[in-house]
């Protein structure tokens, strides 16, 4: 990979901060579905469109956190070279607790239900 740019690494900044900061997004979209299936006041003020309920504002402030989080990232790591291992299994942790968060019988699971 090196060879082609004369034994140079290119910077992996950028694209560990779209990784990380999909991973935030992911984690954030977890964490406010279950909050605003546990919490009926969060649910109330997630609620920005009713046909959807408050998955409507969830998903939104995932998007925004997902926005925020990548540009804040390759706006810190950029032209730089990073861990990429450590970056991904960061990554995948966030990944995987916010898929169970979204996942029904979990949700159910921790709310005791």
């Amino acid at each position: 990979m090196g060879s082609e740019l004369g034994g140079a690494v290119p910077p992996n900044g950028a694209g560990a901060a779209a990784v990380l900061g999909a991973a935030i997004g992911g984690l954030v979209l977890g964490i406010l579905a279950l909050a605003a299936d546990a919490v009926t006041a969060v649910g109330g003020l997630f609620n920005i469109w009713n046909p959807t309920g408050p998955l409507s504002g969830v998903t939104s402030a995932a998007i925004l956190a997902w926005l925020v989080a990548w540009l804040v990232l390759a706006h810190l790591w950029s032209g730089r070279n990073l861990d990429v291992r450590r970056v991904n299994f960061w990554a995948t942790a966030m990944f995987v607790v916010g898929l169970l968060l979204t996942f029904p019988p979990f949700m159910d699971l921790l709310q005791g239900k």
